[in-house]
């Protein structure tokens, strides 16, 4: 081999080398619109690209039609050549030489690939370096993927390119279901889009694509009827706005996933009506200045988002309408008293109907109130779920331990708990943390889906589906299938009596509203879906009507009609003992319990303490006096009786909702000395500290001070550090203004029994 025969090896190696790295790794480096769809593919929404175009992300395949229309227009020969139709440049060359200036380009669809993705500059030099180039990209690309960058590339007018893009913007669906006319309106756009448009030349644009389907017509591409009906097919008016449904979801995708189409779980059908019944409702709160609504569904099977309403439609006049409330932390009222069920119950500290005091009673300042602004000495624990009653709740919680409840709901998903527990204290269950409807709406699915059999759950298919999935299989079936039978007695909106109603579904559900009626929630579940619900407005104020019941839940029952129906969930097999109850205290049956019944209780409940409310006690044979056996002449008949006491406070309260409530008899004279005292102290409790509240003009306030007596009809003198101080009957409430420091304050009743306690004053 001579010299020159090297050097021409050589420069051949180079240039080849020089061609194959001709084309960058990518022919479009470009910003793509966030494009959001349905379960099924269908449009949600889209939010612009960065450089403000409507650039759909690409698809991996050009619907046929529209690929028909464009070869027959574009490139007749794209499928024979191998990127630039000598034939196409030679018949160009003698038109533009005959015309004397260029009208005619000999561009193939890969030539104009290649102009596309480097600016469109239309010179002499630009034209060779594109038929260099499109020969290149012939060599990487299969003709396929050439005409898929086409359609996801070209310009359509105005700042629509790509055809899925103009597709929506030009006839509101997406590019596989155009029509012959439109998919030939979309082949002619690109070939000239600054002369061309929907609002500019539109008799010229009508006339290309007519020609263009005569042309189909004619080689065989579409039967008479489908040309008939393709020609007579009007233009669109203008470009129509693109879908807006699932608002908040697509700005979230936007913000997370920008420039990324995602594939939703949402199903299109249910979001729309879900959105119609909250413009709907909030057409009726406005009247009330309630301005926001949250709604979201989820799918217990595969624990997907079904809608996602993250707040009433954004427009105009509206306010708070931009926040995502479903992401929003807000107060939880009563949404999590559940929960706390459930884990005593999981624990073995309570059994279902376990009787919980309802009494006034203060700790650390903190002085917790029902709803109804009453009490009630003791309810069953399922009825305090049932009926969201605050004082037996925050008992409970005492009980079970804040420390461990506040581990328990960040373990079941609770993500907002972001203070020590010690910081909520036992507020934790009245609504003194916030949580998100995302979370409770989750940790109520997960709480189900333990109640699911492995036939039942499918897996996840979609993108909505819960963060941190791993946690599946925190919630036990025993405790949870509880949870659920005491959340469905809950009686409905309109005081109907709907367990009568039978087309009317089994929901376990649950209220919660916040202090300061500023928050009003409702999540209900059902085996199949979870629905929650959030009302109220985004900047916090609060409103009278803002009541879980009453807002809330009557959105939620709204969106459980539209569901489809689904049989309970079934009792879990092996999960519960037969145990025998008092039927009065909830508790395992005790020694002296004359009443009895037999409920489901978890393996744990066995270790609860047996009632200790029912006792045996001496009576006088006529039954008026109580007595003791070391106190009476011999010669006196006794008889023995089973009877249910309460704690005075607890049965001062009890006996006024309880007609059948027998208060125990007086003790006969004589017999008083070893008797317990028949009083206790409501408010305030033993060893507190008590403050002194302020009168609105700025001087010291009284404190009242309240004690229950089992004897209604007994007279209690008061006494303070010794000093008498007052004497009440039949209601015992008295106000005094102790000086600051330590205290001891004293009853005595007509029949000489005391209770005492000790009281620091601030």
């Amino acid at each position: 081999m001579n010299v020159g025969e090297y050097f021409k090896i050589r420069y051949f190696v180079i240039l080849l080398i020089v061609y194959l790295f001709l084309l960058p790794c990518k022919l479009f480096d470009v910003p793509f619109s966030t494009v959001v769809t349905d379960r099924n593919g269908e449009l949600l929404g889209a939010r612009i690209a960065d450089d403000g175009q409507w650039r759909f992300p690409p698809n991996d395949i050009v619907s046929e039609k529209f690929e028909q229309c464009l070869i027959a227009f574009e490139d007749r020969y794209f499928y024979y050549h191998f990127g630039i139709n000598p034939l196409a440049v030679l018949r160009a060359l003698k038109q533009n030489i005959k015309a004397k200036r260029a009208v005619s380009g000999g561009s193939t669809l890969t030539m104009q690939l290649m102009r596309i993705s480097r600016g469109g500059r239309r010179t002499v030099s630009e034209k060779l370096i594109e038929m260099i180039l499109a020969i290149r990209v012939e060599c990487r690309y299969s003709k396929k993927e050439i005409l898929t960058m086409y359609a996801s590339n070209a310009p359509f007018g105005g700042n629509v390119v790509g055809i899925e893009a103009a597709s929506w913007r030009y006839f509101g669906h997406p590019a596989d279901d155009l029509s012959w006319a439109e998919a030939a309106v979309l082949a002619v756009l690109p070939n000239a889009p600054a002369m061309i448009h929907i609002a500019k030349n539109r008799p010229l644009l009508l006339e290309k694509r007519n020609k263009l389907l005569k042309y189909l017509y004619e080689k065989g591409k579409m039967d008479k009827t489908d040309y008939h009906l393709a020609v007579s097919e009007e233009l669109p008016a203008e470009p129509l706005p693109l879908p807006h449904i699932a608002s908040h979801l697509v700005t979230g995708y936007y913000l997370k996933n920008r420039g990324q189409k995602t594939v939703s779980s949402i199903d299109k059908n249910l979001q729309i009506s879900v959105e119609n019944i909250l413009e709907r409702r909030h057409s009726d709160f406005l009247r009330r200045d309630i301005r926001n609504i949250a709604a979201l569904v989820i799918d217990i099977r595969t624990n997907e988002v079904l809608a996602y309403c993250g707040n009433i439609k954004p427009g105009k006049n509206k306010q708070g309408d931009q926040v995502d409330i479903i992401r929003s932390p807000r107060s939880t009222g009563s949404i999590l008293k559940p929960f706390l069920y459930y884990a005593a119950l999981d624990e073995g500290l309570i059994l279902p109907h376990t009787l919980l005091p309802d009494i006034p009673f203060s700790i650390d300042g903190f002085s917790p109130q029902n709803f109804n602004m009453q009490y009630e000495g003791a309810v069953p624990a399922s009825q305090v779920i049932s009926r969201s009653l605050n004082v037996p709740s925050v008992f409970l919680l005492k009980e079970y331990g804040v420390p461990k409840f506040y581990d328990f709901l960040k373990r079941a998903g609770m993500t907002t708990l972001r203070r020590p527990a010690s910081n909520y204290g036992l507020s934790l269950i009245l609504g003194g943390a916030e949580a998100t409807l995302w979370d409770m709406s989750f940790m109520y699915s997960d709480m189900a889906r333990a109640l699911l059999g492995a036939d039942q759950i499918a897996e996840s298919a979609h993108n909505i589906q819960r963060q941190n999935m791993k946690r599946g299989g925190f919630f036990k079936p025993g405790a949870a299938w509880l949870a659920f039978d005491a959340m469905k007695e809950v009686n409905r909106p309109e005081e109907i009596d709907w367990h009568y109603i039978p087309s009317m579904k089994t929901v376990a559900w649950k209220t919660g509203t916040s202090y300061g009626f500023r928050d009003a929630w409702a999540i209900g579940v059902t085996s199949r879906f979870v629905v929650g619900v959030w009302a109220g407005n985004a900047n916090g104020e609060g409103k009278p009507e803002l009541v879980g019941a009453r807002t809330a839940a009557p959105v939620m029952f709204d969106i459980f009609n539209i569901l489809s129906s689904s049989e309970w969930f079934r009792k879990p097999e092996n999960e519960f003992l037969e145990v025998e109850i008092c039927k009065k205290s909830g508790r395992l049956k005790g020694r002296f319990c004359d009443e009895t019944d037999t409920v489901l209780s978890l393996p744990g409940g066995l270790k609860t303490e047996s009632c200790p409310y029912h006792t045996i006690i001496s009576l006088t044979d006529d039954e008026r006096y109580r007595v003791y056996e070391n106190c009476v002449s011999y010669h006196q008949n006794i008889i023995k009786k089973k009877w249910f006491v309460l704690p005075p406070v607890w049965e001062w309260y009890y006996k006024q909702h309880h007609p059948d409530y027998k208060m125990l008899p007086p003790f006969m004279k004589g017999c008083e000395d070893d008797m317990k005292s028949p009083m206790q102290f409501i408010y305030p409790q033993r060893n507190v500290t008590v403050r002194v509240p302020k009168q609105l003009d700025g001087s010291e306030g009284e404190i009242t001070f309240e004690l229950a007596h089992s004897n209604s009809n007994a007279t209690v003198f008061w006494h303070l550090n010794d000093e008498y101080a007052g004497t009440t009957q039949h209601i015992h409430k008295l106000t005094l203004l102790p000086a600051k420091g330590k205290h001891t304050l004293t009853a005595v009743d007509n029949d000489g029994m005391t209770v005492s306690i000790r009281i620091t004053v601030e």
